[in-house]
């Protein structure tokens, strides 16, 4: 008869259960770009603000497809937040096969931009130049998407793993202990 201790046993089931994370910015700030061949349109900081407070139900898709949920902003699986730049993201995606077909598409580099679904609740229009441009003061933002073709081509998305982001944290922390015992010499 053998005893064999178990007590630290780790056991795998051979999936890894870290979530992909998938973060960028739907939008930008200033960013002018042409839509349709009709007119030219930019987005203000500020845009999204009053939509992000006050909308408790915005989702993640893939290319503007509804049936291809990535997460939403009312289980926390989708996060949203105005910065300087523009509309910043982070998505924890689920284990769907869509899912797992766009993260191998951004991990390949062929899908690497996003787009965002809204309604203009504030704009402005500038008809003296060709084509005329809309400014959007204030959205309705309904959805964010990861697209294969943006309307803005200053958007971007990436993966992010989670044990990377864990173990760049250590490491910043570690550094910062250095920087705080040299600095003191």
């Amino acid at each position: 008869m053998r005893r064999i201790d178990i007590t630290n046993l780790q056991t795998r089931d051979g999936t890894d259960s870290t979530p992909s994370v998938i973060s960028g910015y739907a939008a930008v700030f200033n960013s002018k770009t042409t839509i349709g061949d009709w007119f030219e349109e930019i987005i203000l900081p500020g845009a999204f603000s009053r939509s992000i407070s006050e909308n408790g139900d915005v989702r993640a898709l893939f290319n503007h497809n509804w049936d291809n949920v990535l997460g939403r902003t009312k289980n926390g699986t989708l996060r949203l937040e105005e910065d300087t730049r523009g509309l910043k993201f982070e998505v924890e995606l689920p284990n769907t096969s869509v899912a797992r077909d766009l993260t191998e598409s951004m991990r390949r580099g062929d899908i690497n931009q996003c787009s965002f679904g809204f309604w203009a609740t504030g704009e402005t229009w500038d008809y003296s130049v060709e084509p005329a441009v809309r400014t959007i003061n204030e959205v309705e933002l309904y959805e964010i998407s990861v697209v294969s073709i943006p309307a803005y081509e200053d958007t971007e998305v990436s993966l992010r793993s989670k044990e990377i982001d864990k173990s760049v944290e250590q490491r910043m922390k570690l550094i910062n202990q250095i920087k705080g015992v040299l600095g003191n010499e």
